[in-house]
């Protein structure tokens, strides 16, 4: 069973950098769709980034483009989330999601594993 864990998150101020990493243990991580979603008090998860098993693809909603970088680190077993230029909107929680089911994507009822998530506050 694929179990995922983030870490790297906490305060910053705006403008800085945080990378987060999603880790995974139980299966390898590049056999897996991961996906990376911001969630606010009283909304849903939204999905920001997404990168596929296949082909390595990387996907970005427009909010983050530019200011954030998805990779994988299979020596680690992780995808890291790269996040610059920071801003105050960014804040919420960030978790990972993986699937084996295609792209991924932002949709997070196509992901079957999450991890417990990682606070991320932008302020000065």
């Amino acid at each position: 069973q694929l179990q995922l864990a983030e870490s790297g998150g906490g305060l910053e101020q705006p403008g800085g950098s945080l990378r987060l990493a999603c880790k995974a243990t139980g299966g390898t991580l590049e056999n897996y769709s991961v996906g990376w979603f911001h969630q606010v008090p009283g909304r849903g998860r939204e999905g920001i980034s997404c990168i596929a098993a296949a082909n390595h693809r990387k996907f970005y909603v427009d909010s983050v483009r530019g200011r954030f970088t998805i990779s994988r680190n299979p020596a680690e077993n992780s995808v890291e989330l790269q996040m610059d230029s920071l801003k105050p909107d960014d804040t919420g929680i960030y978790f990972c999601a993986a699937t084996l089911l295609g792209t991924g994507g932002y949709d997070p009822g196509v992901y079957d594993y999450w991890g417990q998530g990682t606070q991320v506050t932008v302020s000065s």
